[in-house]
């Protein structure tokens, strides 16, 4: 199909000048109005509903707002919305003197990610925040940093998922400028950008995106409105927008993967999935650069279609958010089996998390009363990031209560070994590493009274039997957002500075085990034990012998390992360098007991 270049969306600074295209297909007349000028600039109607033209008329600086049959709107492909999601929109030279030429993005297995909210993540709320923070990143041992959602939103306080201009960066963040200046500064410690995005839905304010042409579709819904229209009619403009501004992020702000906010919620029965096209244009970007890029999803759906190439047909994403291997991990540390965790059992099912990735591979759901998920055999463990906690998972609380205010210090220690020992890629969420005291709830910015009503009245209603834990924070007020940005006074001080000495030491584990750091499913063999909660992990790599003792239960606890050998400790969750009350065994040979909520590594001798 000879569509209009994809690049061109939006309104884009040349060196001759600015080129403005915007799609509308089912407009009569569309024009576009630069603030404080009285004329109007003509657009030509083109091929598929695209409206275009060149002009000098505009230029960088300049607000702007489309007239589409007589009524105007801020363009729904806008670069920057410095006045929010009402005012109008301006352009922007997205150019940016890059230093980043040499910096090459590690190989999937080889990243350590950590899951950050900008407007929480320091005081300043803002991208300049996260700079200051990268050298602690570093020295954390930190290689990737996934953002959650900074596409233009309402207000200055959201969790991002409510974004309604997917190519504009926030502005309250500092905009477009502030963010290429994160990534260089990034890449020049040799620190990834993962941007989060959002193609499944728009937030409920400011979305001007329908007066333009059918950018949703009542074919389906989603938990969070309309589904974004990528296989009826009129669909290809959509997908062109979704595809370019893929290519933007690469492009023009050099970020090294994409986290794809709930894939499954992605309808389309198109013969090429807009997921397969997504994989096509990020192909097509990797060729022309020669440099490597990633796409991750999060999907409940365990499929490993996802996963599978594009000549089986599949989606060919590089890796997925396994929220199971969360799931049995929270049960198995004690946490309460209720709602979606009332499908999982503690130990037996973190044991096959540890080897499968998936817990359910077919069997019966009864939280999804359904037969539920596939066998992920001959999927490399690199194609499937882990955690303990993420935004979703701690936010989605009440409370939002973090590890630190659910589980002991010994626990969390526990828990945090199980996902860097896994043979997975390991994702930490901002905080975890210090135990912060800090919640993480919902919160949201919004000026519709009416809007903001209803969403206390859906949190409200979403917690109502929790009540007797509390009242459910408004959303809307300032102090519940006040109350999640992290204090990063606690970092140097007691079981904060114990619990971080402990978590960058234990990254250092992860990265030079020779055998950890291979994140291959097939060295690894899992053994568990429900009556004492303990699982062992066994790895065989070349010549080497190495065993991981994971001790979920609340008392001592005997294992025996394969006493012709000597044992020799190499990690030790309860040494008192970090808070413990240990340390276990150096040498063993046999039997040994384990503490509880303890975990222990061996290496033969």
């Amino acid at each position: 199909m000879n569509t209009p270049n994809r690049n061109d969306i939006g309104v884009r600074t040349t060196a001759d000048g600015t080129h403005i295209s915007v799609w509308a297909p089912t407009a009569e007349i569309v024009q576009c109005k630069v603030e404080d000028l009285e004329t109007l600039i003509a657009l030509d109607r083109g091929e598929y509903g695209y409206w275009e033209t060149n002009t000098n008329a505009i230029k960088t600086g300049d607000r702007y707002r489309f007239v589409v049959d007589g009524e105007t709107y801020p363009d729904p492909a806008s670069y920057s919305q410095p006045d929010g999601v009402h005012g109008a929109s301006q352009v922007v030279d997205l150019s940016f003197p890059w230093t980043d030429a040499a910096y090459k993005v590690p190989a999937m297995k080889d990243l350590i990610i950590y899951e950050l909210h900008v407007g929480t993540f320091t005081a300043t709320h803002d991208f300049k925040g996260v700079i200051g923070k990268l050298p602690y990143l570093k020295k954390l041992g930190i290689n990737a940093i996934e953002i959650m959602p900074i596409g233009q939103f309402p207000g200055e306080r959201n969790w991002g998922y409510d974004g309604v201009f997917p190519f504009a960066v926030q502005d309250s963040y500092g905009g477009p400028k502030a963010f290429q200046e994160l990534v260089n500064a990034a890449h020049a410690i040799d620190i990834a950008i993962i941007l989060d995005v959002v193609y499944n839905h728009f937030g409920p304010e400011g979305n001007y995106a329908p007066n333009f042409g059918p950018y949703f579709t009542d074919k389906y819904g989603t938990p969070w409105g309309s589904a974004i229209n990528f296989d009826d009619a009129y669909s290809h403009g959509v997908r062109d927008f979704v595809l370019a501004n893929v290519r933007m992020w690469f492009a023009d702000f050099h970020v090294d993967a994409l986290r794809i906010d709930a894939a499954h919620a992605l309808k389309d029965w198109s013969a090429s999935h807009i997921l397969q096209d997504i994989r096509r244009e990020t192909d097509n970007w990797i060729e022309t650069q020669d440099r490597a890029h990633y796409l991750i999803v999060e999907c409940d759906l365990n499929d490993t279609r996802y996963l599978d190439s594009l000549d089986k047909n599949g989606f060919a994403m590089d890796g997925q958010w396994v929220d199971e291997f969360h799931h049995a991990l929270r049960v198995a540390a004690g946490g309460q089996p209720d709602g979606y965790y009332s499908d999982f059992s503690g130990v037996k099912d973190l044991a096959k998390a540890l080897q499968n990735a998936y817990v359910y591979t077919g069997q019966y759901s009864e939280h999804r009363k359904k037969f539920f998920g596939t066998e992920t055999t001959g999927v490399p463990g690199e194609r499937f990031v882990v955690f303990s906690q993420n935004h979703d998972q701690t936010g989605n609380r009440m409370l939002g209560e973090r590890s630190s205010m659910l589980f002991s210090a010994d626990m969390q220690r526990l828990m945090a070994l199980t996902v860097m020992a896994s043979p997975y890629v390991p994702m930490l969420f901002m905080g975890e590493e210090w135990s912060a005291s800090t919640p993480f709830q919902y919160f949201v910015h919004h000026s519709d009274e009416e809007l903001v009503e209803a969403v206390r009245k859906g949190r409200k209603e979403e917690f109502k039997s929790f009540q007797s834990e509390g009242e459910t924070p408004d959303p809307q007020a300032e102090t519940t957002f006040a109350s999640c940005v992290l204090n990063w006074g606690e970092v140097d001080t007691g079981v904060h500075q114990a619990m971080l000495a402990y978590y960058e030491a234990l990254i250092s584990f992860r990265k030079s085990n020779s055998i950890l750091r291979q994140v291959d499913r097939s060295v690894l063999t899992v053994q568990y034990d429900e009556g004492k909660s303990v699982i062992v992990l066994s790895y065989a790599f070349e010549e080497q012998l190495m065993v991981g003792i994971l001790n979920f239960s609340s008392s001592l606890q005997s294992v025996s390992l394969d006493s012709a050998y000597t044992w020799e400790r190499i990690w030790d969750t309860s040494d008192p360098a970090w808070g413990g009350s240990g340390p276990t065994a150096d040498l063993f040979s046999g039997e040994l007991s384990v503490a509880g909520a303890t975990g222990v590594f061996f290496q033969r001798l």
